[in-house]
């Protein structure tokens, strides 16, 4: 996934942007109960405002669909975003 401000990569728990070399935007998650739980997002400061958080969420609920699964968002940022008409297949509801 490319949109010219960098590559989105999965590590192992994670997706990221770097940027020569560094960490510059990550999403982290686990699996639990069949669903993906997203726990964080960090963006650089010099990179805030840019869309680099928003593209790794996109990641993430990719993952979801391709996977037949749903997001728990612990992350508020993510909840925020999920919360739209468009993810409603994809967002677990909380309790």
């Amino acid at each position: 996934m490319d949109s010219g401000q960098g590559d989105i990569r999965q590590g192992e728990g994670d997706f990221f942007i770097e940027d020569g070399g560094r960490r510059v935007a990550e999403l982290t998650f686990h699996r639990a109960n069949g669903d993906v739980v997203v726990t964080h997002t960090w963006v650089d400061p010099a990179r805030r405002g840019q869309g680099d958080a928003r593209r790794l969420v996109e990641a993430a609920v990719t993952l979801a669909r391709a996977e037949k699964v749903r997001i728990v968002a612990l992350c508020p940022y993510v909840g925020k975003v999920l919360r739209g008409e468009a993810y409603r297949d994809v967002l677990k509801a909380g309790p």
